[in-house]
């Protein structure tokens, strides 16, 4: 429902005045001077609208990388309608262009900005206000709700040269334990029935005046489980990266270097929701991945309820390497390491707390809490080495080689 505006009020009331003051004063200037306010109201309220004005927000893309551009539209039609006024509510995750946008009627209002961080962030809610008769007349304010635009994390540059333990899949790149068919000389062996004449070596076969064979190692996929501890959030305050940004973007990093090579990867949670991402390999399960990432959220203050609960919701395969990104802040953390140590799992431990990670607040106690905090989770992880979990903090590019290999050695060890 259309109502009038304070502009509309202020005439109609200094209309009446002036005519009523120049019907008892007598005086004839007074309505010559009302004559222009009323013929000027009575004109603008002709084109008085009909209907009610319609308004749309439109996201230009739902997904956009971290640091991008996000851009959207608003869209306001009315008929008989002046003009628009589009204000637009600010975002903590988004760098808006804010402020009150004024168009006239049929507008379509851009509203740009940048992602500043990763995750799910709300463009909106817009508010349209739209004004007609020559701003004698306004609409009630149109409150379009917030369109979520997910900016994906940028994964940072890592490449691993080690062989995954345990690659028992159909085809890939790491060579198999077992042998079989495949191109990686792995030795001589007698020869048995059945196997390829192509594959006789003959120079053994001419000195041992026995029939020998090639002995090759097949080339296999692997299943790699991200395991993301998101029990905790610190850091990130003035600007630096916090502990959940490494370890999305560690796990981004991680996940698109298995994915292009073609092993299976899944993600999944050690925190209050247990969410996990099928398994997959490809480019679209690489943008399904990101998108997983952008939705993580850091357990509430106060949560306490996993109990005895498994880390993982829905064990992974025996021969899944399971990768845990965890800054080690919980003593759960290191019980669901030391669980998942036991079902003799290749398992690898990545820590993601920060370098010069700034305290909250300082007090007098502050620096030998400090050190005495840091002694503690360094000997947590000495316990968590001793029990068989290979723990190195990560640093991009190739920091997580040499506890592959250790994590091979392990797994190699019979059961």
């Amino acid at each position: 429902m259309w109502t009038s505006t304070a502009a509309l009020r202020r005439a109609v009331v200094l209309s009446a005045g002036l005519c009523l003051l120049a019907v008892t004063l007598g005086r004839v200037d007074l309505l010559v001077m009302a004559a222009p306010f009323v013929l000027g109201t009575a004109l603008g309220l002709r084109s008085r609208p009909a209907g009610s004005p319609r308004a749309a927000l439109h996201l230009a893309g739902a997904a956009v990388t971290e640091g991008g551009a996000v851009s959207a539209s608003v869209t306001v039609e009315a008929a008989r309608s002046t003009l628009c006024v589009v204000s637009p509510a600010v975002s903590p995750g988004l760098d808006q262009d804010v402020g009150h946008h004024v168009a006239a009627l049929p507008a379509d209002v851009a509203l740009t900005g940048r992602a500043r961080r990763w995750g799910v962030h709300p463009l909106g809610p817009v508010r349209v206000r739209v004004i007609a008769c020559d701003g004698l007349l306004e609409f009630p304010e149109l409150v379009l709700p917030a369109g979520n635009v997910r900016a994906l994390p940028v994964a940072e540059p890592f490449a691993s040269h080690v062989s995954v333990p345990r690659a028992d899949g159909m085809s890939g790149i790491h060579r198999s334990r077992r042998l079989g068919e495949g191109g990686e000389l792995a030795g001589v062996r007698p020869y048995r029935p059945g196997d390829r004449l192509r594959r006789i070596d003959w120079r053994t076969t001419l000195r041992t005046r026995e029939p020998y064979v090639n002995a090759t190692q097949p080339e296999r996929d692997a299943e790699i489980v991200l395991l993301l501890d998101v029990l905790h959030e610190a850091g990130g305050d003035d600007g630096t990266a916090s502990v959940l940004d490494v370890t999305v973007r560690a796990a981004a990093a991680i996940a698109e270097h298995y994915t292009r090579q073609g092993d299976r990867v899944s993600l999944a949670e050690f925190g209050p929701r247990l969410r996990r991402l099928r398994p997959g390999t490809g480019r679209r399960h690489h943008l399904a991945q990101l998108a997983w990432l952008a939705e993580i959220r850091p357990m509430p203050d106060g949560w306490d309820a996993l109990g005895d609960r498994p880390p993982i919701a829905g064990p992974p395969a025996s021969n899944a390497l399971v990768i845990m990104l965890t800054p080690l802040l919980d003593p759960r953390s290191a019980t669901a390491l030391a669980t998942l140590a036991r079902t003799r799992r290749p398992l690898v431990a990545v820590d993601t707390l920060p370098d010069g990670l700034r305290r909250r607040a300082e007090a007098e106690w502050s620096d030998l809490a400090e050190r005495l905090w840091r002694l503690e989770r360094e000997n947590t992880i000495g316990r968590l080495r001793e029990a068989g979990v290979p723990v190195e903090a990560w640093r991009g590019s190739g920091s997580l080689d040499a506890i592959l290999r250790d994590a091979a050695r392990i797994a190699a060890v019979p059961r």
